[in-house]
């Protein structure tokens, strides 16, 4: 054995995860080609005390645990952690890696600390701007770019290590006695809650009753019920009238692998749990709203799985590129709400009859090649259209099938909001057209050196696509603005473009409560186009909510557009308007506007910042 090889087998290793357990799962491939590379080198692990159960015998010499409170990272500088954080030194570590993604500046300080406490020379992570202490490392390309499991086979392959994709492994044990007898009947293993860190990704426990109803009909399913007491408080409730087998806080973890590894199916929404279920072989439905499917997926290695989305514009809004974003998603949780009881009890249907399962994905679909190459202006896309080129395509989308189109009309105020505001800022990635609409954003193009054609306003584009609309035939929806000025804006459309077809005008309100009923209303209507004016930017999270079953061809906000139209408010004169000193008029009529106003300087600040770098 040569010296290199002999010191390496005998090298010290110190891994850190301290996340939670579906994370430590996903870590486990890693762990075991380490291991495979490094048979004679002491492997252990610095996790929470909660997750090391998942860890099977033979991964790592000792796992170090570290107490978890309600606050994780308030928790990590207990006393007792703190303790166990600086005996470190004590084990001469050679080499520590941590399998996290270094997000927060405020968070890499404990990560600074684990690798100072522990002594060692070899440091090895994820790499972003918010670190500066690794001597090895890859690139951090953001969240979804390679699946946690894969980011983490990644690491360790700076070590040597196989980067091949292997399945991940939990340590299993039976339960005791006859708690759950074999039979013929099929099993659904059913998981209702989502762990404590999110609640925005629980699917309603009524739904997953609903399915285990219809289960237990179409296939005398026997319905198991698992997870802790804590996971969905008085969920179990809404299995009332149906025989069930409830093991909510009955199992260890190693239990509950082995509980789901002897079923047919699981079904469940993205947690821990789904991940110890997709490493038993048995077939997963997962439901994901909020959350990063392409992150989170089940790592399903050689077996089937299935992920469901409604493909809402606006998921995933949290954890996204190199952000944390909405942790607890937004209040209307549509995301979760369009995936409904009968797409997933026909996909467990289909799975229970050994038809054709579906492979793990997501349908989200990649944007056009042409987005790639958008203008962006403090990392927000614009694109170089015209009045002229933007008609052509409503024209195409209009003869197409492709579903609902979102158009945003960005100015240098909705850029700003965006930066404090993930969900809005996610929208904006993902939107078909983000129309430059605010001479800021000429400026800014022009002093970023990709001076775009023309200013695209939403004011002057509604008018603009009523007067050919009326010349094509298109049907418009008014929708938004207060009590009756939909109606009115309508009135005054029509009368200066003759022919022009209003399918409908409604007022409503941009709340959950009230979105089912105007998205049936719109879509009865039968518009081609449907105009939004809820204001900026809830406007387009309305429309970013509720775009997979709109059935129109483009949806676009328009802000005050509808008022201006319905003379409620009056444009600035046509000389303001053509010096981009709109602004300054509305200003002047409405002196409340100027702590709005003050996101103008702040954007010349931050486009100046983004030049020089």
């Amino acid at each position: 054995m040569s010296a290199e090889s002999s010191q390496k087998a005998n090298e010290r290793l110190l891994l850190a995860q301290l996340a939670d357990i579906g994370d430590l799962v996903l870590t486990t491939p890693a762990i075991a080609a380490l291991r495979e590379t490094c048979p004679r080198a002491t492997i252990d692990l610095l996790a929470f005390e909660h997750a090391l159960p998942v860890i099977p015998a033979g991964l790592i010499d000792a796992a170090i645990p570290l107490k978890r409170g309600a606050n994780s990272g308030r928790s990590f500088y207990s006393p007792t952690n703190l303790r166990t954080v600086f005996s470190l030194n004590r084990r001469a570590y050679d080499t520590v890696i941590f399998f996290h993604h270094f997000t927060l500046r405020a968070g890499v300080f404990k990560f600074w600390l684990i690798a100072k406490a522990c002594g060692a020379k070899g440091i090895i992570g994820l790499k972003n701007q918010n670190i500066g202490f690794l001597t090895d490392s890859i690139d951090d390309a953001g969240f979804g770019a390679l699946h946690q499991a894969q980011y983490w086979l990644e690491l360790v392959g700076l070590l040597g290590a196989s980067r091949e994709p292997r399945p991940a492994q939990v340590k299993r044990e039976p339960l005791p006695g006859d708690i759950l007898p074999t039979g013929d009947k099929p099993r659904v293993v059913i998981h209702t809650g989502s762990g404590g860190y999110s609640k925005a990704r629980r699917w309603p426990a009524a739904r997953f009753a609903a399915v285990a109803r219809r289960l237990r009909q179409s296939h005398d399913a026997e319905i198991v019920l698992v997870g802790s007491q804590t996971d969905e408080p008085g969920g179990a409730g809404q299995f009332a009238g149906l025989t069930v087998k409830n093991l909510l806080g009955r199992t260890t973890l190693p239990q509950l692998a082995d509980v789901i590894g002897g079923a047919d199916l699981f079904i469940g929404a993205d947690s821990g749990v789904m991940h110890i279920a997709a490493t038993t072989g048995t077939a997963v439905i997962s439901i994901f709203g909020p959350s990063n499917a392409e992150a989170w997926r089940p790592w399903t290695i050689g077996t089937g799985s299935t992920v469901l989305r409604s493909g809402v514009e606006c998921s995933p809004c949290n954890y996204v590129g190199q952000a944390l974003g909405a942790r607890e998603g937004c209040a209307a949780r549509t995301c979760m709400k369009l995936v409904t009881v009968e797409q997933v009890a026909a996909t467990a249907q289909r799975i229970l009859d050994k038809g054709p399962g579906l492979k793990t994905g997501c349908d989200a679909v990649a944007p056009p090649a042409w987005q790639d190459r958008r203008l962006r202006i403090l990392d927000i896309p614009v694109n170089a259209i015209t009045y002229a080129s933007w008609l052509q395509t409503i024209a195409a989308w209009i003869r197409g099938s492709g579903g609902a189109k979102h158009v945003c009309t960005v100015n240098p105020e909705f850029i700003m909001i965006a930066q404090n505001d993930p969900i809005f800022f996610a929208i904006l990635q993902r939107a078909a057209i983000c129309a430059p609409d605010g001479v800021g954003l000429l400026w800014a193009s022009r002093y970023l050196g990709a001076p775009l054609p023309e200013r695209v306003t939403g004011s002057d584009g509604v008018p603009f696509i009523a007067r050919h609309a009326a010349e094509r035939g298109w049907k418009l929806f008014l929708l938004g603005a207060a009590e009756g000025v939909a109606e009115r804006a309508a009135a005054m459309l029509q009368a200066s473009c003759p022919g022009l077809l209003i399918a409908g005008a409604h007022g409503g309100s941009p709340s959950a409560s009230d979105e089912d009923r105007i998205v049936e209303l719109v879509n009865k209507s039968g518009a081609d186009i449907l105009f939004v004016a809820y204001g900026a930017p809830e406007q387009d999270k309305w429309i970013a909510r509720n775009l997979p079953r709109l059935q129109v061809s483009m949806a676009m906000g328009v802000g005050g557009a509808l008022d201006f139209i319905a003379g409620v408010i009056p444009r600035a004169p046509g000389w303001m308007q053509r010096r981009g000193l709109e602004w300054l008029y509305r200003l002047l009529r409405q002196p409340w506007r100027w702590r709005r106003m003050l996101r103008l300087p702040r954007f010349v600040l931050a486009v100046r910042r983004q030049a020089r770098g």
